[in-house]
């Protein structure tokens, strides 16, 4: 027999009903839904049949107060001080505040998978009407594929699953833009100091790079390593300050760049008259660092704008069809970049 709908009861399903409808109790839905070690996954199945067929979200009773709504979107992102993470936080929160939305978010200490499936089930947990995914998935585990679908989502970060929509920066052009900026002042070819391989940002800066220079005829040199801190860029700059032939570098975050051009700079070497740098993310410091930094600017705001408006546009029509929006870098170059020095000269 066909379960009745919201709109044949009068009111929205609560747990009760999905406990019937899976044929368990309502502390094992309970159990199911925050993603308790202890229900086996057949049970979790049925539970998460039973959501889907009844539209179930958790705490619709709270939600329907008032308004009827809970005008709250969450966010899922990483804990750390990076600029870039707290840029597009906030632009996220202008864009959610200004529609009307409060945000909620829930952090995470590490890109595990079990950590971001406790992320969304908190959020789902506090009756959020939409999430939007601000950490870079590489791997999608079956629970991170359930909870989005359970509950509008964007990805941003080029994470994707099954059932997101996706707003992101053309990560591969950023690194085009600054690789064919020092092949342009006529650098031989170009190094990279790359971000971390489990951050999809990281490896697309890396293909971007790799694939310019294959383009003109030129082999990539080795890529080194870096942790997005200042201090992997100082690292990886005392070793690429006493390589005789290098002249450029692309930096995969302006942060790392900093760390390069203080490395140099004890190593006798000049930046740019020696050694060119360019970065990524154009933060605050980038314009008053000694060299200005070279950069390729990423749009946070916008960044943020978009994933809030493509959220909104999701949950106000469920059956909408998925917009995925790529927003495009720019260059901004300054004092860290300068022609190659004439060979022989």
């Amino acid at each position: 027999m066909k379960e009745r709908t919201r709109e044949a009861t009068g009111r929205p399903p609560a747990m009760a009903d999905v406990a019937r409808v899976a044929g368990t109790s309502v502390q094992t839905v309970s159990r199911a839904l925050s993603g308790h070690p202890s229900v086996r996954e057949k049970t979790r199945a049925k539970v998460l049949a039973a959501v889907d067929q009844l539209g179930y979200r958790k705490n619709n009773a709270a939600r329907m107060l008032r308004s009827g709504r809970s005008r709250t979107i969450g966010l899922v992102t990483l804990q750390t001080d990076f600029y870039s993470r707290i840029a597009v936080t906030s632009g996220i929160e202008n864009a959610a505040h200004e529609a009307g939305y409060a945000v909620t978010a829930a952090t995470t200490k590490s890109l595990d998978t079990s950590a971001i499936e406790g992320a969304l089930a908190r959020l789902a947990d506090h009756g959020v009407e939409g999430v939007i995914l601000a950490v870079p998935l590489i791997h999608v585990s079956q629970r991170i594929e359930e909870l989005t679908r359970s509950i509008p989502t964007i990805t941003i970060d080029g994470s994707r699953t099954d059932a997101t929509e996706v707003v992101a920066v053309d990560q591969t052009m950023a690194a085009r833009l600054a690789t064919r900026h020092l092949l342009d002042l006529g650098h031989e070819t170009v190094w990279h100091i790359a971000g971390p391989s489990e951050w999809l940002d990281a490896s697309s800066r890396s293909t971007g790079w790799r694939l310019t220079l294959e383009e003109e005829g030129r082999t990539p040199p080795p890529e080194l390593k870096g942790d997005w801190s200042p201090a992997s860029g100082y690292a990886n700059g005392l070793v690429l300050g006493r390589i005789p032939d290098v002249t450029a570098v692309f930096v995969a975050s302006d942060e790392m760049a900093f760390g390069l051009i203080r490395a140099l700079h004890e190593l006798g070497k000049r930046v740019p008259e020696d050694i060119s740098v360019v970065g990524v993310d154009d933060i605050a410091l980038a314009e008053y660092c000694s060299p200005s930094l070279t950069t390729v600017a990423q749009p946070f705001a916008e960044t943020g704008a978009l994933a809030v408006a493509h959220l909104l546009r999701q949950i106000a029509d469920a059956d909408a069809a998925p917009a995925p929006a790529s927003v495009e870098p720019r260059l901004i170059v300054r004092a860290s970049t300068a022609p190659a020095k004439a060979s022989g000269g």
